[in-house]
């Protein structure tokens, strides 16, 4: 077995990998990341324009987690005219077919607050994207999807909207393709990137409020109980420093393995200046969560090996 290096990954074309998400390519048999490919190298304003009129990066694995290779960008999301911005790709497999829910902001913004709407695409490969929709979520500034099955059936989304006070709310659907939103999830402080999953008999979201990763707990993905943070203090290895943000669980058995970004650049407590290059640049990182006496922990310096079990193992 290797061991699982840190950083795990750098985008090697802009160095902005941000927001993962990782699933499985049955095609392949290798793991896939996608992520917001933020444009590091653009010129250096003192504005957020860096961050938008990204792609989705695609980068994959065929050794079980350790070493990544960037492939390329998701092709098929731009369906009409102008440049515009894609984020946070949330990914799911229905057995058939591949679902991909990403955030889409119209045009290349030098400040925070523009609209944003949730676009939903398909594919039989994970590489190409047929755009299905845009979904109607009740608001305009909608980022940030989740999608998980429920018990009953059907799936649930949660994602951040901003314009109600940048809490998780929620969406259901019968199918994947049809959505009705069905109001508030979390509402306890500002934060993004809900990411939900099962394990050790819960269920479990973690929200990024920006100074680690608040845990939340479940009994049926109605009722959250808040517990701490994870992921708030830095890491030891490299490029580890400070809070991780916006992740991507996958479960292997009793074992959770949080995908999370970092700007390893920044100094906490120094105010963040968006025209420094070290101020921009990001790693993806991975580290191994369990559950221990009914709340989530989640040692970030923990070395990890590979292979990374596929779903329903080797």
């Amino acid at each position: 077995m290797s061991a699982i290096p840190k950083p795990l990954f750098r985008d090697p074309i802009h160095d902005g990998a941000a927001d993962p998400t990782v699933i499985w390519n049955r095609a392949f048999g290798e793991w896939w990341m996608f992520y917001t490919n933020r444009r590091v190298w653009s010129p250096p304003f003192d504005d957020v324009s860096w961050v938008f009129g990204t792609d989705i990066g695609i980068a994959s694995s065929e050794d079980g987690g350790a070493t990544w290779v960037h492939r390329g960008i998701a092709e098929g999301l731009e369906t009409g005219w102008g440049r515009n911005t894609f984020w946070a790709p949330e990914i799911i497999d229905d057995g058939e077919t591949y679902h991909m829910y990403a955030s889409c902001i119209e045009g290349v913004h030098s400040r925070w607050g523009a609209e944003g709407l949730i676009r939903h695409y398909t594919s039989e490969d994970l590489a190409h994207w047929e755009y299905q929709s845009t979904l109607d979520l009740d608001s305009r500034q909608v980022i940030d999807a989740c999608v998980f099955p429920l018990s009953e059936g059907g799936w649930r989304m949660w994602f951040k909207d901003s314009s109600r006070g940048s809490h998780t709310y929620t969406a259901d659907s019968p199918d994947l393709y049809q959505w009705r939103p069905t109001g508030p999830a979390i509402e306890n402080r500002p934060h993004e990137g809900p990411n939900v999953f099962a394990l050790g008999g819960s269920y479990w979201m973690l929200t990024d409020e920006w100074a680690g990763l608040r845990v939340h707990r479940s009994d049926d993905l109605r009722a959250w109980e808040i517990q701490g943070r994870i992921l708030a203090e830095s890491g030891s290895g490299a490029d580890d420093g400070g809070n991780g943000l916006h992740a991507d669980v996958v479960v292997v058995g009793e074992d959770a393995f949080v995908f999370y970004f970092t700007h390893p650049g920044r100094v906490p407590g120094e105010r963040i200046r968006d025209d420094l290059y070290e101020h921009r640049r990001t790693s993806i990182q991975v580290a191994r969560a369990h559950v221990v006496d009914g709340r989530l922990v989640c040692d970030r310096d923990k070395v990890l090996t590979a292979p990374i079990l596929p779903p329903g193992g080797p």
